[in-house]
């Protein structure tokens, strides 16, 4: 008995655009299928091609890409549909979700309007019953206050809430594949729990086949059937999900798998490593005391952000700051830098106290005490060079004369493992890890002793992440620094911290060494942020 035919089939497929240079291949005779109900995981580094081949299946490519190959859809031959016949095979057959829901929803129209003009676009409905209908969707993917929702503008809805409302659109009108494109990089590790859930629900409710494009391997293990793995536009593997986990065949998976902390099945905190302890005499470099930072909710009432929290971080420690959008991380780190005002509590550094200091005696504490951002890419000046970039911040600080200058960066450019002729290339030209280098050597330039690290790593992709975090261990070890250390997630955090702090609307709710906040975490809230994390439930071969 032959087997049935899958919902979607691509051969051969390729694409390559428009470039100075000629052409550019970005997909490389690609092939794959996806079965009704089935999900389908496609993982690899930025840049592979894994989006370009998503917008190929859709007819989604800009002008410049030529597209060749076969795709065939439910027995229908994609390339060859007219315009108007692709605007209905999108509607009610093939839908796409991405990765930021913000760029993808319209900031001045309602989110339930949008969903009813999908609606109205492709099915016979009134205007009232659109609306119920759409009011039925936010339901389904568990919205809360539907009704009321409805009227709601996309900047009034959270991260996950939108991406719900991304999912309610292109499941409206029923669609027998669903492309996931990144859908949950940017979000907190529970949300991302609740949407995957939600995703994977959906399909076997629906008998909805999913292509999840993603380079979490976490993700994959918990939500895909079936894996394919792209390496610079080409297959290199596919498998059954749990058989690629164990075995592995091709060396880039094995690379992949070993670079993913998801993957490891007992992270550990760095060889050697464990909270200090202060000698008798010796101050914190760092101590907080009962920090509070409010805001206006009203004119005659402010709510904390970050509410009495206190900590210590002694010299060459890191300390790891988790939890969830929202929870008053990033103030706390601007607190600590004095770029916002404290309303009270105080912060001693080095045996200073500099929560009071006023701004034009700030200079010495901030040299010493340097910041790196989650996109370094939107912190560095695009017009400028690299080396511009790196020489301002001596010249401002008035530090050295300009060959002497010059060799600073041109060391700490070797120290971060950047290529050496870095100084006169401008950041467009370098990749995302590469921006992140560059982020961190101006961190460097001033002698720091602490970093305040917020989610440095959380854009950047699995193999990338590795030599990020990997480095910035080298620097604490070469150089004696102290982080403190922000991420949402916990694989990065148990990797990188000597001690970890929780928090939960502004204040800290659990507190403890590495790994024993870990093994017997005490508040329910740590418990759930732990439950939450995608899991590897099988033995990982990673080895070469």
């Amino acid at each position: 008995m032959s087997s049935p035919e899958p919902l979607l089939e691509v051969r051969d497929l390729s694409v390559s655009f428009a470039s100075a240079a000629g052409r550019e291949q970005a997909v490389r005779g690609l092939g794959f299928s996806i079965a009704e109900g089935e999900s389908l995981a496609l993982v690899g580094e930025s840049g592979c091609g894994k989006s370009t081949a998503a917008l190929a299946l859709m007819r989604l490519l800009p002008e410049s890409a030529a597209c060749t190959g076969m795709i065939r859809f439910a027995g229908r031959n994609v390339p060859e549909l007219s315009a108007a016949e692709m605007r209905g095979l999108r509607a009610r057959s093939m839908s796409m979700i991405f990765q930021e829901p913000m760029s993808s929803l319209n900031p001045v129209h309602r989110v339930g309007d949008q969903i009813v003009e999908v609606l109205r676009a492709h099915e016979l409905l009134s205007r009232e019953a659109a609306r119920r209908r759409a009011v039925e969707l936010l339901e389904r993917v568990q919205i809360a206050e539907p009704a009321r929702r409805f009227d709601d503008y996309p900047h009034q809805l959270s991260g996950g809430q939108r991406q719900r409302v991304m999912i309610a659109i292109a499941i409206a009108c029923g669609p027998q594949l669903l492309i996931a494109d990144e859908p949950t990089t940017a979000l907190d590790v529970t949300v991302q729990a609740q949407v995957l859930a939600l995703l994977d629900s959906l399909r076997r409710e629906l008998r909805m086949a999913l292509l999840l494009i993603t380079h979490d391997l976490g993700v994959v293990a918990e939500y895909a059937d079936r894996v394919l793995v792209m390496l610079n536009g080409s297959r290199v593997e596919e498998a059954a999900t749990q058989r690629l986990f164990e075995a592995p065949a091709h060396r880039y998976s094995r690379q992949l798998l070993a670079a993913s902390l998801h993957c490891q099945p007992v992270p550990v905190a760095p060889i050697g490593r464990s909270p200090r302890v202060l000698a008798r005499g010796e101050a914190p470099l760092l101590e907080v005391d009962q920090l509070v930072v409010a805001y206006p909710r009203t004119r005659s009432v402010r709510a904390n952000a970050v509410d009495g929290v206190s900590f210590v971080i002694t010299a060459g420690e890191t300390l790891g700051l988790i939890g969830e959008s929202g929870c008053g991380k990033s103030t706390l780190a601007r607190a600590l830098m004095r770029l916002i005002p404290l309303h009270a509590g105080t912060i001693h550094f080095e045996g200073t106290e500099v929560g009071s200091l006023r701004e034009r005696a700030l200079g010495a504490f901030r040299q010493r005490v340097q910041m790196v951002f989650q996109d370094p890419y939107g912190s560095l000046n695009p017009r400028q060079s690299v080396g511009r970039i790196l020489d301002t911040v001596l010249t401002v600080n008035r530090i050295g004369e300009p060959t002497d200058r010059a060799m600073h960066i041109d060391r700490l450019i070797e120290q971060v493992g950047l290529p050496a002729d870095s100084r006169r290339r401008h950041p467009n030209e370098f990749s995302g890890g590469q921006r992140q280098r560059i982020a961190i050597a101006r961190a460097l330039l001033l002698k720091p002793a602490l970093l305040v690290l917020d989610e440095p790593v959380s854009a950047l992709d699995v193999s990338i992440q590795a030599q990020i975090l990997d480095l910035l261990l080298e620097l604490q070890r070469d150089l004696g620094l102290a982080y403190l250390f922000i991420s949402h997630d916990l694989a990065v955090v148990r990797r990188m911290s000597d001690k970890v702090v929780v928090m939960r609307d502004g204040r800290f709710v659990e507190e403890g060494a590495n790994p024993a906040i870990w093994e017997a975490p005490r508040h329910e809230y740590t418990q759930s942020l732990m439950a939450a994390t995608p899991r590897v439930r099988w033995r990982v071969a990673t080895g070469n």
